[in-house]
């Protein structure tokens, strides 16, 4: 890996080569440039994705880190691989290579960087991620934090090796995850926290590397891709586990299950009451209230005792009706599209 005794604190500005995609990195990328002239650096090339197709017009669409790096008049580059064994791999390595990067800082780019990419930088490549390495390795940290109840996550910025999230920690930062944090608002809050982790890196980039620590990799657990199907609620599940999937997969996939036949997405719930027990079978509607619908869950698993304790409610908030729009518990109520003794069932199909 790259020589860690260089002393890059001199009057020489280091060239930074950032990579990656979507809003997440662009945070990191705005701050990083924002702070060019207090870090002493320069980003002298910025590495993205391809265009992708979106929306529902399937227009074209440049990644949010293409948009910053265009509105700062940054070079973009966006080959399709860095593998050797193409013609297309072979240039991308050589442009990287005109750049003269120092170091490059790589926020969830989504692709893979051989090793011949990982030592092109005389500092090597940073990665920013958002979890308290070793703990969630992989594409989705942040959702598997929150899916597993985690009470803490944070951004750890990591040397990059040829391993999947496994090279060494520079640098660690943890946040509490609240009992109201999403995907969505805990992906906000990591977005910011990367930016605040990778400025304070590069401020003394010698000292953090030279205090480099390996992973424990007993401790790491793989925190893989999110698919559709892991949102179908499973109303046999503990009230706290749906609670959690809930949090965890909003705003995608999101969480949904089914009422005679129809998709319904559950947006929202109350954290969940363990006195607030019940006898009725799971997916049952108890009450249809102004303030939340509660319904009927899974037993809860006692880890102390190894024991099961009295089937357990979630307390919903806001759901949505297929073909309809958002909709409050108040106004579900004030509704007839659901009632008490309903039944929230798994796809029938």
């Amino acid at each position: 890996m790259p020589s860690k005794t260089k002393d890059c604190s001199s009057s020489k500005r280091l060239r930074v080569a950032f990579a990656g995609t979507p809003e997440f990195a662009a945070v990191s990328l705005e701050a990083l440039i924002s702070q060019q002239e207090a870090l002493n650096i320069d980003i002298v090339a910025v590495y993205t994705q391809p265009d992708r197709k979106a929306g529902r017009g399937q227009k074209l669409s440049a990644s949010a880190v293409k948009q910053v790096a265009l509105a700062h008049d940054i070079a973009v580059e966006q080959p399709l691989t860095f593998k050797k064994s193409s013609s297309e791999g072979l240039v991308a390595r050589e442009t990287l290579r005109s750049y003269q990067p120092d170091v490059m800082i790589v926020a969830a780019y989504g692709l893979i960087l051989p090793i011949g990419v990982l030592t092109t930088p005389t500092y090597g490549c940073l990665n920013i991620h958002a979890s308290l390495l070793p703990r969630w390795r992989g594409a989705a940290p942040i959702h598997r934090a929150l899916l597993a109840g985690d009470s803490e996550t944070g951004i750890t910025i990591m040397q990059m090796d040829k391993g999947l999230d496994t090279g060494d920690m520079i640098y660690k930062i943890s946040a509490p995850i609240e009992a109201d944090d999403t995907a969505a608002s805990l992906h906000d809050k990591m977005a910011e926290l990367g930016a605040t982790a990778i400025i304070t890196v590069l401020k003394d980039l010698p000292h953090y590397q030279a205090q480099a620590i390996a992973q424990d990799d007993s401790q790491a657990n793989y925190a893989e891709k999110l698919v559709k199907t892991e949102g179908e609620i499973d109303w046999t599940q503990s009230a706290t586990i749906i609670e959690r999937q809930i949090r965890g997969l909003t705003p995608w996939p999101g969480a949904y299950t089914f009422l005679a036949g129809q998709r319904v997405k559950i947006l929202a719930s109350l954290p969940v009451n363990p006195s607030q027990q019940t006898n009725q079978p799971a997916g049952t509607v108890i009450s249809v209230g102004r303030k939340a619908i509660l319904v009927a869950c899974g037993k809860q698993v006692s880890k102390k005792e190894n024991t099961e304790q009295s089937a357990t409610t979630l307390a919903i908030t806001q759901l949505q009706f297929a073909g309809g729009k958002p909709m409050t518990a108040e106004q579900i109520c004030h509704g007839n599209q659901l009632n008490d003794g309903d039944q929230f069932t798994a796809d029938l199909k």
